[in-house]
């Protein structure tokens, strides 16, 4: 690995415009990687916590859809110290390339170029802004430079009947790419295991150079769908600029061995709960607590997540994420996530609940694999993945079944009964 006084200098890009309507309806009011995770968290804090524990601290994030409380967020919590040049600041589109917003993640790039001319970096991370992983980025770079590749793509490997919603890689001899397959209909398998196809993660190191002369080709090409997956990563194989990097090679400092290569894709609702569901395990699959290489948000001042006995009922919880500011009183609590400033009422069953902030749970309501955004109130009484025809009439739910209730929703008082 390169020691600090030898690395390169670098500009990295985290791509933070997409829309998000297969997470609907957590997207509604806000941008996708806005959206909060994990009790503490929002989904961007991944990617910028992993390229600043790697000591890459000039990141631009490029926004576009509902972006305020993504930019309210970002210049409220990434405040990094000024004095060697680090920033983290977001970019809203400006159209400078014409009266026209974001086309595809690659002309997101293209308009921007601006950022890259004034920084003059030697190479260029472009992250994806809502996936939930630990990686340091410095291997990944450290295998661009030797391997002399245009780009690096970070690759790992899924089912093979999952793969179809991925940009799918097909390896050449060595850290070489063959093949960039965008969405296939019937994905490789691979060599040493046919049931499963390695996938992009929509992580890239390119070199400058590089990049802005395909960004450039791209720009020119009517027929071109201005994206880094479809277009710009094939472009590059056919050159023979494009290489792959296994992810399962990244050794993340304080990381066990049972949670290396954890990445997620929460581009839906079941996803999104699935990864909840991995934090809450007694020996959780993916953790928020490793000191060497932390996950970083907004520190709020709050109290401490209190637990209290109301009459009779004493409260239990078991294998769940309770944060500060939470108050469970003589509620039921198993495998969930509750959120700053929530409260949970007496007699109250949470099993699998995803609960986010300041969101109000009354007395004796029944809530199971359910994720209820910020600052609802649930009325005594309610129930909630009980009856699915009951749930299918009033909310979101998911094609694995999981109940998604929007932020600030309002009950009627025949829907709560």
């Amino acid at each position: 690995m390169l020691e600090p006084s030898a690395r390169p200098q670098v500009l990295s890009i985290v791509l933070a415009g997409g829309e998000g309507k297969r997470l609907a309806p957590l997207t509604l009011d806000r941008a996708k990687p806005a959206v909060p995770f994990g009790g503490h968290y929002r989904l961007i804090d991944f990617a910028l916590s992993n390229l600043a524990n790697g000591g890459y601290r000039k990141i631009v994030v490029l926004t576009q859809y509902k972006s305020h409380s993504l930019d309210v967020h970002v210049s409220r919590t990434w405040r990094l110290s000024t004095f060697l040049g680090n920033y983290v600041t977001s970019v809203p589109a400006q159209m400078r390339r014409g009266k026209h917003w974001f086309q595809g993640s690659a002309d997101a790039i293209y308009q921007n170029l601006n950022l890259i001319e004034d920084e003059k970096p030697r190479y260029i991370f472009v992250f994806g802004a809502d996936h939930i992983y630990r990686m340091d980025p410095r291997q990944m770079l450290d295998q661009h430079i030797e391997s002399g590749a245009g780009v690096t793509v970070a690759g790992i490997r899924v089912p093979r009947d999952e793969a179809w919603q991925f940009g799918c890689i097909k390896r050449g001899a060595g850290t070489n790419m063959e093949a960039f397959l965008e969405k296939p209909e019937d994905p490789p398998g691979l060599p040493d295991s046919p049931d499963e196809t390695l996938i992009s993660m929509g992580n890239y190191v390119f070199d400058t150079e590089v990049l802005v002369d395909v960004l450039e080709e791209e720009a020119a090409d009517e027929k071109s769908g201005s994206d880094i997956g479809g277009d710009i990563i094939p472009r590059l194989v056919d050159d023979g600029l494009a290489h792959v990097y296994d992810f399962t090679n990244n050794v993340v400092p304080g990381d066990d061995e049972h949670v290396r290569g954890y990445w997620r894709d929460v581009g839906t609702i079941d996803s999104f709960f699935d990864a909840h569901m991995d934090l809450v395990q007694p020996l959780p699959n993916f953790s928020l607590y490793n000191d060497d290489w932390p996950i970083w948000t907004l520190g709020r001042s709050m109290p401490p997540a209190k637990f209290v006995r109301d009459g009779d009922m004493a409260p239990h919880v078991e294998n769940s994420v309770v944060c500060n500011g939470a108050i469970v009183s003589g509620a039921d609590v198993r495998a969930s996530v509750i959120s700053p400033g929530a409260r949970i009422g007496a007699g109250a069953v949470l099993d699998q609940a995803v609960i986010m902030d300041n969101v109000e749970v009354g007395a004796g309501a029944v809530l199971r694999r359910c994720i209820v955004d910020k600052n609802t109130v649930i009325p005594p009484g309610t129930q909630i993945g009980v009856d699915a025809a009951s749930d299918r009439s009033r909310f979101t739910v998911s094609e694995g079944g999981v109940v998604a209730i929007a932020k600030n929703h309002k009950f009627s008082d025949t829907a709560a009964s």
